[in-house]
């Protein structure tokens, strides 16, 4: 097990691709509403040279998704695409890219910005960023500390802000 050293989103997945050796890694919520088998799928699109940045784009259940999140994340892609070109749906809580690829970002949030850091990253450097559709379903534990609250919400609209200004 990968245990942060600093708390927030971006930590944790900074800590994990450091621990990581695969050529292709993966990223997504382990609380039940992604299914962890769609991973070949997303991954696969990355291993066979379709996408450099794979990107999966909720398709919720009822009740699924919290409306206060979907609009924060529409107005952040909105700007995504309006600033970088890259039209999302969703900036997605599963996704794939080449693991050294992904090193030579040089990602620095380690917070709540990390998601749209690699998108932002990934456009500048020229990759190809590719959206595909999966099922989001029903948390089956906890609430989310960024998408189930409000404050979560907030907290991550003002990160992503700041690296939409700063890059």
């Amino acid at each position: 097990m990968v245990v942060a050293p600093v708390r927030g989103f971006g930590s944790a997945c900074w800590a994990g691709l450091q621990a990581c050796r695969d050529e292709v890694v993966c990223f997504m919520d382990a609380d039940g509403s992604l299914d962890p088998l769609a991973l070949p799928f997303v991954a696969g699109l990355v291993a066979l040279g379709d996408a450099d940045l794979v990107v999966a784009r909720r398709i919720p259940d009822r009740g699924a998704w919290p409306v206060h999140t979907q609009v924060a994340n529409r107005v952040v892609a909105a700007q995504l695409a309006r600033r970088t070109g890259v039209r999302l749906h969703d900036l997605g809580p599963m996704r794939a890219i080449r693991r050294e690829a992904l090193l030579a970002l040089g990602m620095t949030d380690r917070r709540s910005g990390w998601p749209l850091e690699m998108v932002l990253r990934a456009a500048r450097a020229g990759m190809v960023v590719r959206e595909v559709a999966l099922p989001y379903h029903c948390r089956r534990s906890g609430v989310s500390k960024e998408t189930g609250t409000v404050r979560g919400t907030t907290r991550a609209v003002i990160d992503m802000s700041r690296l939409l200004r700063r890059l």
